[in-house]
């Protein structure tokens, strides 16, 4: 068995898993990562991190601490752009220094600064670097960076096609696949609108969620948002179902481009829910401390204000947010967004 590289399931493992799960077995490793956010994975995040920083970060330093025995690297990345003319919060982009400072037991870290601001050149030596970590062949790593963006692209078909990243990565067979994801995958993939239907219940509105992927997708920093969703008979449709194409195109009403790759996404959805008539509600959901999110919030609250006939929430969580508040709120959101429908 080849080197065992552990992946937090937190921050951006839910945009890019596939293809670093992909990229790293391509070149004879072993790819494990850590478990679903719990409570404890969070209390123990917070005791290493300082106050100020945002609950994403605190989770994400729980990951890396519950990965520990369990792996002989840690990938943490260390992101500074993704695409041209545009950035990722400042926080990526210092990640691998403050795991190295807050956690002492974490195992070795692969911090490949990916930058694409520019030029491919930085983005290209990194891609070398880190697979030379594991072989010395140039031909074997550019083959396992294709088979990464390969499974990349299977990826976003996925979400595009209404499954959530959990019952993608299942649907692909990257991560375990139960019973009920197994069923929510299919349904997903066969939906005719492109989207996937909710419970059936009494609602049967369509809302459409904003928010960070690390913040939606996690089910305990949620408070299983989608689930809940769901379960009140509403079909959810996120900023990842959504064309990128869409998106970039509200994006672009906005006086001033956005410079941070998702918040500009996160834009972008929110005026096509709020623009198109494709959704009863828009429910935005953010993180307390995130700063590209107090502006894009800001934003999209504006922008509701001009559409009033798309009903428009926000809910802020952080460690101390309890469930009940949270479903409280989304109970009584559920139940406006249906009362202006039926009127």
């Amino acid at each position: 068995m080849g080197e065992v590289v552990g992946i937090p399931r937190a921050l951006l493992y839910y945009h890019y898993y596939p293809m670093w799960k992909a990229f790293f077995e391509s070149l004879g490793g072993t790819v494990v990562t850590s478990g679903e956010t719990t409570r404890a994975i969070l209390d123990a995040g917070i005791k290493v991190t300082v106050d100020e920083a945002c609950l994403p970060v605190k989770v994400f330093h729980g990951h890396v601490l519950a990965l520990a025995g369990k792996c002989d690297y840690v990938f943490v990345p260390r992101l500074v752009s993704v695409e041209r003319r545009a950035f990722i919060c400042p926080k990526f982009m210092g990640l691998p220094d403050m795991i190295r400072c807050n956690c002492s037991d974490a195992p070795r870290i692969i911090d490949s600064c990916i930058n694409l601001s520019r030029t491919t050149r930085e983005y290209v030596r990194a891609v070398l670097a880190t697979g030379r970590m594991f072989t010395r062949s140039t031909l074997r790593i550019l083959a396992a960076h294709r088979r990464g963006r390969a499974a990349l692209t299977r990826y976003g078909r996925c979400l595009e096609s209404g499954m959530t990243p959990d019952e993608a990565m299942a649907f692909m067979g990257v991560a375990p696949l139960s019973d009920e994801l197994a069923q929510r995958a299919v349904a997903a993939a066969s939906s005719t609108s492109g989207v996937a239907r909710g419970g059936g219940g009494a609602a049967n509105v369509v809302i459409g969620l904003v928010g960070h992927p690390y913040i939606i997708y996690d089910s305990f920093v949620s408070m299983n948002v989608i689930r809940r969703l769901r379960e009140m008979g509403a079909t959810v449709i996120t900023a990842d179902m959504l064309p990128w194409a869409v998106t970039e195109r509200e994006a672009a009403r906005f006086p001033k481009r956005v410079f941070w790759t998702i918040g500009r996404r996160l834009l972008g959805a929110g005026f096509h829910f709020l623009r198109s008539g494709t959704v009863h509600g828009c429910l935005h959901m953010s993180a307390f401390a995130c700063g590209p999110e107090s502006l894009i919030g800001d934003i999209l609250e504006r922008e509701a204000v001009r559409h009033r006939d798309v009903p428009f929430a926000t809910i802020t969580v952080d460690e101390h947010t309890g469930e009940a508040g949270v479903l409280t709120r989304l109970e009584a959101f559920v139940d406006v967004v249906t009362r202006r429908r039926k009127q």
